[in-house]
């Protein structure tokens, strides 16, 4: 490791010593990406089992008496540079979580967290709540066990958002989401009304071969400059996903359902912005704990900027369209006007990660919403289909049919990550925020998307955020880079722009 970033001799004993669960970490990613992309169904039972294990030897590993004692006395050292002061900040945070969860839970976890996946597979493709429903209470139940193992101040859904938004409190989204639930409904109200943006696109309708779909990806990837073969891949995976071994290795995936061929392609450019933030961090801090990304709402903020503000914008659509009309030749009998409009449809729908960017905040309030009554008021998962439903109702005027529709089209609660559903809306919201800035710096940022030009892009993006991986807490990264905090105005103010002026 280069002398100018580690020059505290503790610090370089802590980052060399880490390497070891960096590696353990490494294994873990592996096996997860595969459990998802490439392991056949049986086999389930056996990879819960390896990813358990692995998880309670990280903690060990973690809470090692000699490295906690290495950590602690690091503490005391004077003039370290952020980077130091980042692997301690990481590492004690690390500590402070893994010290308050027992090792049987950590394995606990792990084992329900393969197995739920699995279950929440086939009741998807069954439509069957009643098969997830008992792994979903386990699970809403682990994640209050957790909240009361980890601590918290206010509300103990608190405790489970700061595990993946650093500082993250209830009281710091209360007033985002009621802003947007203030002005959203009054902003999508005279976009239906008056907008250029259509409710519906015969594009919807038209059917695709899978192999004409991933040429398209694969070429907008490599228009993008997705180092495809070199440090990343694509594969195909029912909920499309990213996952980073490490600086030189990103993988993504995105699936492919034959018809509306958007999903496809925009889940490809939103799990690119993922990759990109990892592809861009500085190679000297890989091995160490500030290698990725800081925090998922900063990640997310990445993947809905390539997915919404370069992705959906009129620019892209003209620069694709060749590529379009040379894969899937129904593409001919549409204009660039059409494309466009078709990647900018915007009405309620039950499904999130098909919504639009008016509507789609609406989503992840719901979820919002109901994580605070599992984890607050004690609400079942019995409970959640119809209160799902209702508050579907009421925010965006339909009512799901099926379970397919409502409570179980997520992965996320499978997956145990309750408390992660808001840094969707944090990402999305600092999209917008991060296009306010970077027009300012690049006046003609949509001139380089209309000649494919994203190299000054991504610089920026690098500079401004990517380069520094975990070094700085999210909210110091935010007013170290962009002067200001989350602030909802960006997002309204470039909806209004762009669908009312």
């Amino acid at each position: 490791m280069p002398e100018e970033v580690f020059r505290n001799d503790l610090i370089k004993d802590i980052v060399s010593k880490y390497r070891r669960l960096w590696a353990l970490s490494h294994a873990e990613s592996v096996l997860s990406w595969d459990m998802e992309v490439n392991m056949p169904k049986e086999g389930i039972e056996e990879r819960s089992t390896a990813l358990a294990e692995l998880s309670v030897l990280s903690h060990e590993l973690l809470l090692k008496p000699e490295f906690l004692q290495l950590v602690d006395k690091a503490k005391g050292a004077e003039g370290l540079n952020d980077y130091e002061a980042g692997v301690l900040r990481v590492l004690d945070r690390s500590i402070r979580i893994a010290k308050a969860f027992p090792p049987e839970f950590v394995r606990e976890l792990s084992e329900t967290r393969s197995k739920a996946t699995a279950v929440w597979t086939r009741a998807r493709e069954k439509d069957d709540f009643k098969m997830f429903e008992p792994w979903l209470q386990k699970i809403i139940e682990l994640a209050r066990k957790a909240a009361d193992y980890l601590g918290y101040d206010e509300y103990p859904y608190d405790a489970l958002l700061d595990l993946f938004e650093e500082g993250l409190r209830t009281r710091d989204l209360d007033p985002v989401f009621s802003k947007l639930e203030k002005e959203l409904p009054k902003v999508l109200e005279e976009i239906m009304s008056r907008s250029w943006a259509p409710k519906e696109h015969p594009l919807e309708k038209e059917k695709y071969v899978t192999e004409d779909m991933k040429a398209v990806n694969n070429e907008v990837l490599k228009l993008l400059g997705f180092p495809l073969g070199m440090r990343s891949r694509m594969d195909i995976s029912p909920h499309p996903f990213t996952t980073e071994f490490g600086i030189k290795d990103v993988r993504i995936t995105t699936r492919y359902e034959g018809f509306d061929f958007r999903r496809s392609l925009l889940a490809a450019v939103h799990e690119f912005g993922h990759a990109l933030y990892e592809l861009q961090q500085d190679e000297r801090l890989m091995f160490t704990p500030i290698a990725g990304g800081v925090s998922l709402g900063i990640h997310e903020s990445q993947s809905r900027f390539w997915e919404n503000i370069v992705g959906r914008s009129k620019e892209f659509s003209e620069l694709i369209y060749p590529i379009l009309k040379k894969h899937l030749r129904f593409v001919s009998k549409y204009g660039v006007t059409d494309l466009h409009k078709y990647f900018n449809i915007v009405r309620p729908d039950f499904i999130r990660v098909e919504a639009d960017e008016v509507t789609y905040n609406f989503h992840i309030y719901l979820r919002f919403k109901l994580e605070k009554l599992m984890i607050n008021e004690g609400v079942k998962a019995s409970e959640l289909p119809e209160l799902w439903n209702d508050e579907m109702e009421r925010l965006l005027g339909i009512r799901p049919k099926t379970y397919r529709e409502g409570v179980l089209q997520d992965i996320h609660w499978a997956h145990g990550t309750i408390g992660y559903f808001p840094t969707y809306t944090l990402g999305t919201l600092l999209a917008a925020q991060i296009r306010a800035h970077i027009i300012k710096d690049i006046s003609n940022f949509y001139g380089l998307i209309k000649e494919g030009k994203f190299d000054p892009i991504k610089s920026w993006l690098r500079e401004k955020i990517h380069k520094y991986g975990s070094i700085y807490p999210p909210k110091e990264l935010l007013m170290k880079s962009l002067g200001e905090g989350v602030n909802p105005e960006h997002f309204l103010n470039y909806l209004r722009e762009k669908y009312l002026s």
